[in-house]
């Protein structure tokens, strides 16, 4: 009887029930999970059809309203700051050239100062939705997210 080389093999070993075996410790502490947790728990998947109604409200025909303008600033500075996170995510696959000097054009446009004028503020927000605008297509195009 001639056994063919690319039949398959079974492995044969048994592992005796008294065989030392080292106990496996998991990666991280009980702080690291509680952490790991935390961040799972409170993620939220990226609205890419939000951010469009936001950049739409901002960059559309009619400035925002005044009272409205302050939480639409801030939603627009955590679009940007979860873009950029996208960006440069994967170590393997650096962000292009223009997503890189977009994400530097809207670092100091997510820690600036609200200003009080209204006019000031729609002119940040659109500042900031421009940067985003841009970001979020340069993402579409490398195919890092998709179209909404």
């Amino acid at each position: 009887m001639t056994i063919s080389p690319t039949a398959p093999v079974r492995d044969k070993r048994v592992v005796s029930p008294n065989a030392s075996v080292p106990k496996w410790t998991p990666p991280l502490d009980e702080d690291g999970l509680r952490r790991v947790l935390e961040r799972i728990t409170a993620w939220s998947p990226l609205d890419v059809e939000a951010i469009f109604d936001d950049l739409d409200t901002t960059i559309g025909n009619q400035p925002p309203p005044e009272a409205a303008t302050p939480a639409l600033v801030e939603r627009l500075r955590t679009h940007l700051t979860k873009l950029s996170a996208i960006a440069v995510a994967d170590t393997k696959f650096a962000p292009t050239d223009e997503m890189t000097q977009l994400i530097e054009r809207g670092r100091p446009l997510q820690d600036a100062h609200l200003p009080a004028d209204h006019q000031q503020a729609v002119g940040m927000a659109r500042r900031i939705a421009f940067v985003a605008s841009d970001l979020v297509e340069e993402l579409i195009k490398a195919r890092y997210i998709k179209d909404a």
